[in-house]
């Protein structure tokens, strides 16, 4: 059974880091390279055609990918530096994941609603706030945002059902 503090020492190499950013740049540059060259990648009779630029792009972004992959292998054995541990990771996915679900909210339910959500359980859960002043600062600072965007400025912003059903 594990201790704490093992659990603590955890981490993610800087090593792993940068093979997994490597695969990144190695498949968005295969993928423009595929895309140029579905598109057109030759020299035609008029220039060049629609994907000879970007097919060329895409190779060095395949290179440098290549690269970063070589050297993050050179140095898989000897490099131990610590990229992230898991309870500074944990801290971050506080953040990104409900910012994730933010933004499918938005998509689903339009902005307002869920602005008042994201604002009320973060202050709640990561603030650590009462019910009571998450509720009294969410709202408010939605509704300033509804007045200042929709009535005053008059940019509309994504609505959804709640919004359609007060005829916004």
């Amino acid at each position: 059974m594990e201790n704490s503090k093992d659990i603590e020492q955890r981490a993610v190499r800087v090593v792993t880091v940068d093979l997994a950013v490597a695969a990144i740049i190695l498949a968005l540059g295969a993928l423009v390279v595929y895309e140029s060259v579905r598109l057109g990648a030759k020299w035609g009779a008029d220039g060049p055609e629609a994907g000879y630029f970007p097919f060329y792009i895409g190779a060095l972004i395949c290179i440098c990918g290549a690269a970063v992959t070589v050297q993050s292998l050179l140095g898989l054995k000897s490099d131990r530096a610590t990229f992230v541990t898991y309870e500074q990771f944990k801290l971050v996915l506080v953040v990104l994941l409900p910012t994730i679900a933010y933004a499918v909210g938005v998509w689903m339910v339009g902005i307002y609603v869920s602005s008042i959500l994201f604002i009320a359980l973060f202050m709640k859960f990561a603030g650590h706030y009462s019910w009571l002043r998450s509720a009294a600062v969410a709202g408010p600072v939605m509704v300033a945002a509804f007045l200042m965007f929709e009535i005053w400025f008059k940019i509309p912003l994504p609505k959804g059902p709640v919004e359609r059903l007060l005829g916004f």
